[in-house]
């Protein structure tokens, strides 16, 4: 289970580098997702993320307040809602672009779920180095 865990870790690190380039490809779910991999199958890889000076803040700061800061969370929901656009919009079929705007309805809702950061007490807030 291990090398699958570690591939997955790695397959979800390059879709969060990717997110990171692209505005429309979300990356705090994804570099969650690795760190989570990393952290059942390899504590070197897990290590090495948390000292990223990229993602490791990110993953530090959800692992301490599971919360998000408001920008990532618009940037993550402006991303959800253009791709999600594109995608009705290509479709020709009513029925799927119905099913298509109901399930973007569940990350957005997940999101907004979600506590922000600015809204904690300063006791939880992540001080940037």
């Amino acid at each position: 289970m291990k090398p699958f865990l570690i591939i997955l870790g790695f397959v979800c690190l390059g879709l969060a580098v990717l997110g990171v380039i692209l505005p429309v490809m979300p990356t705090t779910c994804f570099v969650l997702m690795a760190a989570a991999c990393f952290a059942k199958s390899s504590p070197r890889f897990y290590n090495w993320l948390l000292a990223s000076r990229i993602f490791g803040p990110m993953i530090n700061q959800w692992q301490t307040s599971r919360s998000m800061p408001k920008r990532a969370k618009i940037m993550a929901i402006t991303s959800i809602l253009l791709s999600g656009a594109f995608s009705i919009y290509v479709l020709d079929s009513a029925m799927l672009q119905a099913m298509v705007a109901t399930i973007l309805l569940i990350p957005i809702a997940i999101i907004l779920r979600v506590r922000s950061t600015e809204d904690l007490c300063p006791v939880h807030q992540i001080q940037p180095r």
